[in-house]
């Protein structure tokens, strides 16, 4: 089983109320070949929300209390996006799913690159809080432009 970023399978999960739809990853879920998750809600976020970004660092920063997570008025959501993530590898866990297809950029989920916690539109190269939780523990993370080939045929 693989688990997908819930905002990519046309869920209107994202801060801003929208979804970034895959046609390609939905149907994986129509197919019942996935499930999606969104780490942000269940961490207890609502939507919509504010913008949040990570200061300090990046997600493997926030896990060893160097950086924290603020939204764009400068409330504190760290615990939130911790949560999320721990909830998001409880449920990997509970489905023996090795996999997991994020969204690129956020501070949940972003795979290479985040924003710089200016709130500015600049990125930094680092990962999201989930992200850095799901590595922790040898979860394949993958996101929607590194998605490999073999999700089609083989990997479920």
């Amino acid at each position: 089983m693989i688990v997908i970023s819930a905002c990519l399978v046309g869920e209107r999960v994202r801060y801003d109320g929208d979804h970034k739809l895959n046609l390609y990853l939905k149907s994986l879920i129509d197919d019942k070949k996935a499930v999606s998750v969104c780490p942000e809600i269940l961490g207890g976020l609502q939507v919509p929300r504010e913008p949040a970004e990570i200061e300090g660092g990046d997600g493997f920063d926030v896990w060893q209390n160097k950086a924290y997570v603020k939204t764009i008025s400068g409330h504190d959501v760290t615990d939130q996006f911790k949560e999320g993530a721990k909830r998001t590898l409880s449920i990997m866990k509970h489905l023996n799913a090795s996999k997991v297809i994020l969204k690129s950029g956020s501070p949940s989920c972003g795979l290479s690159d985040i924003y710089d916690g200016t709130f500015t539109g600049n990125k930094k190269e680092g990962v999201g809080i989930t992200t850095a939780l799901l590595k922790l523990n040898n979860i394949d993370v993958y996101d929607e432009t590194s998605i490999p080939t073999t999700f089609d045929n083989h990997e479920f």
